[in-house]
């Protein structure tokens, strides 16, 4: 009672001397144990600074427990008797402040106030913390190893011989380094971290840094101590402890590399060294700044719910984004791991060396990084065809930005779960693309340059959306100026201003409203004689003009718009700003077509008029190769968006993509079927029958050239290959009597030799799907899945297995996902996705989320990656005022749970966009394909 009466008196005291961030009073936060809490917001007080951890961490991969200790140097910037800091999950078994020569400033123990819907722990000292003096505060602590995804977690795997083996590993970003030890959990609270591993004789540890120093402790036990780390934010520290194999080389400039994986999986991992050794050299010479620690490790989890993490120097990855076998693995899947590699490299640079400020601005790290995949791969993988992928990049963007649920890239968030939805496709594919159209402007030498004084600028430190555009023009002499094409005039005259195809442009200005507003522009094109005349407003693909509420969506949405532009008379790209919402310009001569957003390099949907329609769409019949690939694969992605938008009628975008028989780039064929095989997909599960016989009968004459001359082989380049894979897999799933007898014959031939004898890998799922449709096949993949030791092939036969029409399967396999046994947690959400995209399964899929919806909450965070890819791979599927109906009642259900979520708006509105496609162009396809097939 003394103690308690003490302690109260210390907190009415401390507000003399609380920093000024406080600004409600302690009472209205009450501690787990009924004290008042001393800090009421979620963000940490800035008064103090952590400098230095010194952690020693323990786990018992017997027990699945772990103890430690961390002794964190702390800088105070005003007096205060409190230290707040994160921590979650965690028991806090000892708490001390010490001095600067470590010793204690209080004789009795310490007390830890816990306030676990901010995830903070406060510690009260009764001798004030003086501003300028350096302290300690030391910490022991324990916890079970997480049974999820974050924190410090527990992973298992199976050898050949069936035995289970376990390791653990941690994933911290964005807010779950609190619960493996307690630490000041935001990006801004850069320090520097020395780590002690303690771990039995058959595991080794991994961390950071590299290996300094192994000593013996008895017991069994060895403690590794590792080297001190660079400055670095709290959810890029890492340590693992397991039992791999690894395989290493060296880069030019010294750079150890090793790739590690589970034993029996070593042979996997050559790839990804060859790959990580020759990225890692690119980037270094194209940021012009070494990568700053000596070793960088890339690791292979069996348990990993994203792709990959960046933690600096120990890059953990999903093993299907990291591990390649070429007996097995397709082209798809080697530019999938060479894409995942070359995105987690980028990210030492950009995330590691220079850290967005806050979770508001994640696309720094992340736009950069998706960008940056691309940009390296063109480099050093030439062959790859990278370039190919980055437009379904932009049109994945595009496609979540013209829904009015989408946000700005740069957008509020501040607790966790807000925190993990903004590592969304506005982040990851807007921001790549936005870089891209940067790129364009500025010229790829312009943009390098201002990339590398940015990472000058902010190294080791944090920065702001801001500070990137303030970084990426230098300053130059007003005779520079004039000469230059890329730099700010030093005058005060042009202050700001960038030169662009004759004009003087405010760089930042404009940046702000591509990162600051939500949403997409829609340019309108029309030509009189030799005038263009451009406007442009908010492209949405739910609301129509005509509607009342279109105008107030449409208010105050501007944006700076590098327009470029190619005709029939030019065979090089013009330029032009449209910072107005019009604007009229003058062509040189008299042109049979214009095409605005030359190679699609720009962020932005156009909408030609009836003419401009028309001469695109005759020039495409008789002349496609006028325009490059790019430029007919985005004609051809625009059209359908204005259709489902309703600014097009579908009858135009059939027609206009009545060229693809004499198409031979994949990008656009593949862009042209993609649409027709989903409105295929959508009105087969409306069981519209007609519909549905006449659209595969079109598909399948229409492209039978195409479906008959692949080879189900590996041979030819990338593009070649990915187009077999898509083509053959259509074609099977539309019971072309060829492909079927094909695959078929392929399936059992490869089960005669019990999996012996290697499949085409391009083909092998679709061969996979085949088998799966008969009981026994459908048996012999399952027991496949379960001893296969390649997750790449494993997710071909799950994709099989889910493809079935028989309904007692699927909810077989749904439940196995559920169980985690045979099939592992990570892959229950794509597992799903798979179930509910069948026809058979949606219904199906949709219930079981119902159903299981606490469960699945348990397993994945809210706002995280595997709840929103469940929420919307199965809520998408749905088309009809009665399923949305469903959809919205059953979300209001959880409201408590879900109210705060982005995606659950995501998810309803395209299903509201799916009904209104299919009452806007029903009847259109039904009479269009009549005539085609009459």
């Amino acid at each position: 009672m003394h103690l308690l009466l003490v302690i109260l008196f210390f907190l009415e005291a401390q507000f003399c001397v609380q920093s000024s961030d406080s600004n409600s009073p302690a009472g209205e936060n009450l501690a787990t144990n009924g004290l008042p809490f001393p800090w009421s917001k979620v963000r940490l007080p800035s008064y103090i600074v952590p400098v230095h951890y010194h952690l020693l961490i323990h786990p018992n991969l017997t027990t699945l427990r772990f103890n430690g200790s961390v002794k964190i140097e702390i800088d105070v910037k005003n007096n205060t008797n409190w230290v707040v800091l994160h921590s979650k999950n965690l028991k806090i078994f000892t708490a001390t402040v010490l001095d600067e020569h470590e010793a204690h400033l209080s004789d009795k123990v310490l007390s830890v106030l816990e306030y676990p819907s901010h995830e903070q722990i406060a510690i009260f000292s009764p001798k004030i913390l003086t501003s300028g003096e350096k302290y300690f505060l030391y910490l022991e602590f324990g916890a079970p190893l997480s049974d999820g995804f974050y924190g410090f977690y527990k992973s298992t795997y199976k050898t050949k011989a069936g035995e289970t083996r376990v390791l653990a590993s941690t994933h911290f970003e964005p807010t779950s380094a609190r619960m493996a030890l307690p630490c000041f959990d935001e990006p801004i609270f850069k320090a520097n971290y020395t780590v002690r591993i303690r771990r039995g004789p058959s595991h080794i540890a991994l961390s950071n840094m590299p290996l300094e120093q192994t000593v013996e402790i008895g017991n069994g036990l060895f403690e590794d101590q590792f080297e001190v780390s660079v400055r670095m934010s709290s959810y890029l520290l890492a340590f693992i402890v397991c039992d791999f194999r690894s395989v290493s080389g060296m880069t030019a400039t010294g750079i150890n590399i090793t790739i590690y994986a589970v034993p029996e999986k070593w042979h996997q991992t050559h790839y990804a060294l060859e790959a990580a050794l020759r990225l890692l050299e690119f980037y270094e010479q194209y940021f012009n700044i070494l990568y700053p620690l000596p070793k960088l490790d890339l690791i292979a989890i069996p348990d990993f719910q994203a792709g990959a993490m960046e933690n600096w120097g120990l890059t953990t990855y999903r093993e299907t984004s990291l591990l390649y076998d070429p007996d097995i693995s397709s082209a798809s899947d080697k530019l999938w791991v060479t894409m995942v590699i070359g995105h987690e490299l980028a990210h030492q640079w950009f995330g590691n060396l220079v850290t967005m400020e806050w979770w508001n601005d994640i696309w720094l790290n992340e736009g950069f990084a998706r960008y940056m995949e691309f940009v390296s791969l063109e480099a050093v993988y030439p062959e790859l065809k990278v370039e190919d992928h980055f437009l379904d990049t932009c049109f994945g963007a595009i496609g979540r930005d013209s829904l009015n649920s989408s946000r700005p890239i740069s957008s509020l968030a501040e607790n966790p779960a807000q925190i993990e939805e903004m590592f969304d496709t506005v982040s990851y594919d807007k921001g790549a693309c936005i870089l891209h159209m940067l790129r364009n402007f500025l010229t790829n030498e312009g943009f390098q340059s201002g990339i590398i004084r940015y990472l000058h600028r902010f190294k080791y430190s944090n920065a702001r959306n801001e500070d990137l555009w303030d970084s990426l023009i230098k300053t130059c002499s007003e005779e520079e100026f004039t000469a230059g094409e890329y730099c700010y005039s030093s005058t005060q005259a042009t202050k700001n201003a960038y030169r662009f195809a004759g004009e003087h442009i405010d760089l930042k200005k404009m940046m702000y409203t591509w990162t600051l507003q939500k949403g997409i522009p829609l340019i309108t094109v029309k030509r009189q004689g030799r005038k263009l005349y451009i406007g442009q407003e908010r492209f949405l693909k739910i609301v129509l003009p005509d509607d009342p509420s279109w105008h107030s969506l449409q208010e105050g949405y501007l944006w700076h718009i590098p327009l470029t532009y190619k005709t029939s008379h030019s065979d090089y790209e013009m330029k032009h700003i449209l910072t107005t919402k019009s604007d009229v310009l003058t062509l040189d001569e008299e042109v049979d077509w214009v095409k605005l957003n030359s190679d699609m390099n720009g962020y932005y949907i156009v909408h030609y008029d009836e003419e401009g329609w028309n001469a695109l769409t005759e020039l495409l019949r008789i002349n496609h190769t006028a325009l490059s690939f790019k430029d007919r694969a985005s004609l051809i992605h625009n059209a359908f968006q204005l259709v489902t938008a309703g600014r097009l009628s579908l009858n135009r975008a059939l027609d206009l993509i009545g060229y693809l028989k004499s198409e031979t780039h994949n990008v656009p064929l593949l862009q042209g079927l993609g649409y027709l095989q989903s409105f295929y997909k959508m009105i087969e599960k409306r069981n519209i029958a007609d519909i549905t016989h006449n659209l595969k009968t079109y598909i399948l004459q229409y492209f039978r050239d195409v479906i008959d001359k692949q080879s189900w082989s590996d041979d030819g380049m990338v593009s070649d290959r990915r187009l077999r894979e898509e083509v053959l897999s259509l074609a099977c799933d539309f019971d072309y009597p060829p492909c079927l007898e094909k695959a078929k014959h392929l399936y059992n031939s490869w089960v005669e030799s019990n999996g012996a004898i290697s499949l085409p890998t391009d083909v092998s799922e679709t061969v996979y799907m085949v088998g799966a449709q008969d009981d026994s096949g459908w048996a012999y993949l399952l027991e496949k899945y379960g001893v296969s030791m390649c997750e790449t092939e494993k997710s071909k036969f799950l994709s099989a297995l889910a493809s079935s029409k028989d309904s007692e399967k699927l909810s077989r396999l749904l439940q196995l996902g559920m169980d985690g046994t045979l099939i592992k947690t990570q892959n229950l959400p794509s597992l799903i996705y798979l179930v509910a995209k069948n026809p058979v399964g949606h219904f199906l899929a949709w219930d079981f989320v119902k159903k299981h919806w606490d469960e699945l909450v348990e397993k994945f965070p809210l706002g995280s990656f595997g709840i929103r890819n469940i929420i919307v791979g199965t809520v998408t599927q749905f088309s009809s005022t009665e399923e949305l109906r469903e959809v919205e009642n059953f979300f209001k259900s959880i409201t408590e749970q879900v109210s705060e979520l982005r995606v659950i708006q995501v998810a309803t509105e395209n299903v509201e966009k799916n009904i209104m496609w299919l009452s806007r162009n029903l009847e259109t396809m039904r009479t269009w394909l009549q005539q085609r097939l009459n």
